[in-house]
This record gives C-alpha cells, sequence and structure tokens, in this order.
C-alpha cells in the first residue's frame, strides 16, 4: 500500500498549545460551580483556593494568587448586572444566546478591564488565552473581539453609555450602575425610605469588599487575645468583635481553629448581645435559639448564658445545620442542648424559657457583601414563600416565652415585607405582647433610627443589614 501524501500547512503561525493561568483556571471554575450548581462563592472558594495552596510546583498558589483568584471570583459576581449590560452592547445577540462558560469567560475579563489594575493588554491576553484553555479556538476569537471592544473604554464611560439617564429612569439608573436587580434596588429604596444619597450609599456599599469580623466567645477567649493577631483591629460596636484587615487569615487565629472564637458579623452579634441584655421581669434561667443554624448567634449566646449560671437550648430543623450548631458549641463552659426540632411544631412545653432568638430565614438581601451571587437568584415571588415561615416561628416564639420574658425576632434583610411587617401582623394576633426599644441595647452604635426597632446596615455601621424587634410577652 503506498504512503498517503501529507497535507501541506496552510501558511502562517505554527500552532501554539494554550498555556494554563492557575489563578483564572481557578476563577473560571469557581464561577462554573455558582452557574451550574447555584453553589454559593463563600462555600466553593476555599476548599479550590485550599487544594490550590497544597499542589506542588508552578500551579501551586501563593498569597498574592489566593488574593487575586478571591477579586476575580467576587469582583466578576459583583458586578454581574454592569458586566452583563456592557457585554450585551459589545455582541450581536441576546446575551441569553451565549454559551454560561463563554459569558462566564467574558465576565472574568471585563473586570480585569473595568474593576482592576491589570493593564488592558494583560486582561485581554490573559482571558482569551483561558479561552483557548476551556472553550476552544474558535470561541476564543469571539471572546477576544468582544474584550477587545471593551477595552476601549474605562468604567465611567461604559456606564454613561448602557445606564439610562438617573431623571429618565432612577431605579433601572441605579441598577445598571450599582449591578442590583431593579426589583432589589426598589425594595432597599423603600427600607431606607427614600433619598438618593442614601440609596447610592447602601448600593455602593453591597459592592465592597467585606473585613472579616471575629468574636471572642466570653469564658473561652478574650479581644484582648484576638488583638494580639497579626491585622487585628478592635471591632466597632460590639465588646467581643476584632476585625482582621485585609490578607488577614481566620484558619490562622488559633483560638478560631479552637473553636473559642470565631467568624461573626457584627451585626449578628450585636443582635445577640441586644437579646442577653434585655431587661427581664422573673428569673433568667433557660434561653432557647429556634434557628441556630449554622450556630454563630447560639455560640455567644451559650457563652453568655453560662456566665449567668442559665441554660441553652439550641434548636435547628435541618440535621445537618444542627450539627454544625453543636460543633460551634462543642466547649461551652455552661449547660445547653442541641436539638434537630422544626421551630414552627416546637418540642418544648408552652412557657419555658426567660429569652427566645428567632433568626428567621428570609431573603439574605441583607448580606449582598458576603454573597453576592443571591441578588441574581432572589425574585419577588420568594418573599412569598418565607412569609409564612417567619411569622410561623415568631408566633411559636412567643408561646415558647413565659410571661415576662423576651423575645428578639431577627433576620438578616432589611426588607419591610421581611421585618416590620412580620412584627406588626403576629403582634395584632397576640395583644399580651409590647415592643421594647432595642436602641438602648445598642450603646454607642449610631443612625438607629426612631425605634423601637433596630436596622442596621453597610453604610452606615459596616455590618451586615440585620433587623431586630425585641418582643416582651406581658400576659
Amino acid at each position: 500500500m503506498s504512503e498517503q501524501p501529507r497535507r501541506p500547512r496552510k501558511p502562517g503561525k505554527p500552532y501554539r498549545r494554550p498555556q494554563k493561568d492557575p489563578v483564572r483556571m481557578l476563577a473560571f471554575e469557581a464561577l462554573r460551580a455558582v452557574d451550574e450548581r447555584d453553589a454559593y462563592a463563600n462555600l466553593v472558594l476555599p476548599p479550590l483556593l485550599r487544594k490550590a495552596r497544597e499542589k506542588e510546583g508552578p500551579e501551586k498558589f501563593d498569597a498574592r494568587d489566593a488574593a487575586l483568584a478571591t477579586e476575580l471570583v467576587y469582583g466578576t459576581l459583583r458586578r454581574q448586572g454592569t458586566y452583563d449590560a456592557i457585554i450585551a452592547d459589545c455582541v450581536d445577540r441576546p446575551l441569553r444566546e451565549v454559551d454560561p462558560p463563554v459569558l462566564d469567560v467574558l465576565s472574568l475579563g471585563v473586570h480585569q478591564l473595568l474593576g482592576t489594575r491589570i493593564p488592558s493588554h494583560a486582561a485581554v491576553s490573559a482571558s482569551v488565552e483561558l479561552a483557548r484553555v476551556v472553550l476552544g479556538d474558535g470561541r476564543a476569537k469571539f471572546v477576544n473581539a468582544v474584550l477587545r471592544k471593551v477595552a476601549r473604554d474605562d468604567l465611567d464611560g461604559w456606564l454613561e453609555r448602557v445606564a439610562p439617564p438617573y431623571d429618565e429612569d432612577p431605579e433601572d439608573h441605579l441598577a445598571v450602575v450599582h449591578s442590583h436587580p431593579r426589583w432589589v434596588v426598589s425594595a432597599l429604596w423603600d427600607s431606607l425610605g427614600g433619598g438618593r444619597a442614601g440609596i447610592e450609599e447602601l448600593l455602593a456599599a453591597d459592592n465592597e469588599r467585606p473585613e472579616v469580623t471575629l468574636v471572642a466567645r466570653p469564658g473561652r477567649a478574650t479581644r484582648e487575645e484576638l488583638l494580639g493577631e497579626e491585622a487585628a483591629v478592635p471591632g466597632r460596636w460590639s465588646p467581643y468583635a476584632v476585625r482582621l484587615s485585609e490578607g488577614g487569615e481566620p484558619g490562622a487565629v488559633e483560638a478560631v481553629r479552637e473553636g473559642r472564637a470565631g467568624v461573626q458579623d457584627e451585626g449578628s452579634q450585636l443582635v445577640a448581645l441586644a437579646l442577653a441584655n434585655a431587661p427581664l421581669d422573673g428569673p433568667d434561667r433557660r434561653w432557647l435559639d429556634g434557628c441556630a443554624g449554622p450556630g454563630g448567634k447560639a455560640a455567644l449566646l451559650a457563652a453568655l448564658a453560662a456566665e449567668r449560671g442559665a441554660f441553652l437550648l439550641a434548636s435547628e430543623k435541618q440535621p445537618h445545620r444542627a450539627g454544625l450548631v453543636a460543633r460551634a458549641l462543642d466547649g461551652n463552659p455552661g449547660p445547653y442542648q442541641v436539638i434537630a426540632a422544626d421551630g414552627t411544631r416546637p418540642a418544648w412545653r408552652p412557657g419555658s424559657f426567660d429569652r427566645v432568638l428567632v433568626d428567621v430565614p428570609c431573603t439574605g438581601l441583607g448580606a449582598l457583601r458576603r454573597r453576592p451571587e443571591a441578588r441574581w437568584r432572589r425574585r419577588p415571588e420568594d418573599l412569598d414563600g418565607f412569609a409564612p415561615l417567619q411569622r410561623g416561628l415568631l408566633r411559636s416564639a412567643l408561646e415558647a416565652v413565659r410571661v415576662g420574658g423576651v423575645v428578639a425576632y431577627a433576620t438578616c434583610s432589611p426588607h419591610l415585607a421581611e421585618t416590620r411587617a412580620v412584627v406588626t401582623d403576629v403582634l395584632k394576633q397576640h395583644p399580651g405582647t409590647e415592643l421594647l426599644d432595642a436602641r438602648p441595647l445598642l450603646p454607642g452604635v449610631p443612625g438607629l433610627g426612631e425605634g423601637p426597632d433596630v436596622q442596621l446596615w453597610p453604610h452606615v455601621h459596616g455590618t451586615d443589614a440585620m433587623y431586630l424587634a425585641l418582643v416582651r410577652r406581658t400576659s
């Protein structure tokens, strides 16, 4: 058999194997997990970074690699709405017709161009190389063409082009400029009570990287001990809070590894402290956390209860989350118990507790700094799904507390449908109750409004947007 003649090579550059960039590959992998599995970046990213640090050779991550990968993932997710509007202006088809992996590579590239100090030529080159690795040469050419269009202007120039004028459509303008769904902009604006300055500051704060805040659990660790760590400074409001400046790693703190301290937003700490310090009529021996997972507030409450010789019952409906609560409370110096139980179907007798906390499930609109992807997953109709559960949990809490005892209703959402509307509706059905003024129980914290309930804000207090109402049972 005669040999087949070789096909002549086409003139041009020789084929070059695409080069893998470990940092951008990891960022792309994290974004795909968020999109495909509805995962949260704060759960997906840490194990990916840990694995990258454990590798040997050129793919092993150092601190700078980890910081860049983190910025690429969170920055891209936070600015997704803005970047989508810009990309849509640069392609000849609706975004829904662009394959999601292609859109992820494009978004990563746009963030490098418009949201970092990476030089434009390097941002385009690195993104096209990533596209060659994960998408193939054909779609890499598409990525190259789009990003070269994006690179022609800076972020301010693009916003002037793709965002409608504020005077014509203020909500849509803010939605594009600050990368929030329009309905979220509207809801947050209503909660703030109007005014352009406040909503602009809040939306901007949602797009900032939050500080890592630790809590020194009383009787187990002190704030002074945590302040001995590198890059640690005191919290603003909680006497147990310590903030880690940029680059601080909680896992490197001995007290955190041992469970004597934990990672906990200062707003969450203030909710627990307000309940613990609320005035009671009568004994103070039995406390309940009725929605305890994953255990941050329960661990602080248990430590505070132990100082007074009180007992804490931590209840969580989901067994795997109850396991997280048990881990958080392990080693608490005072008496406690963790159970898996439905707070709307109590496993305890009515009037059994002196203090009760219900930090109810919600849309999570108060924690968009930490979970930026949540803003794109939530829909207005989700509020209808949470409403019966929130009211049911508050009703059960009021039945669980004795006369003279106090209930704290808390939620990590500033949406009025999840805060004041719930409290108002339930208290109408429970005439033997009164709202307590929560503001004096947060000493030194400014901007708490007219009361008696409290709404914390990222742009005012540097915390998640936690809501708190304190209710005393009077009969």
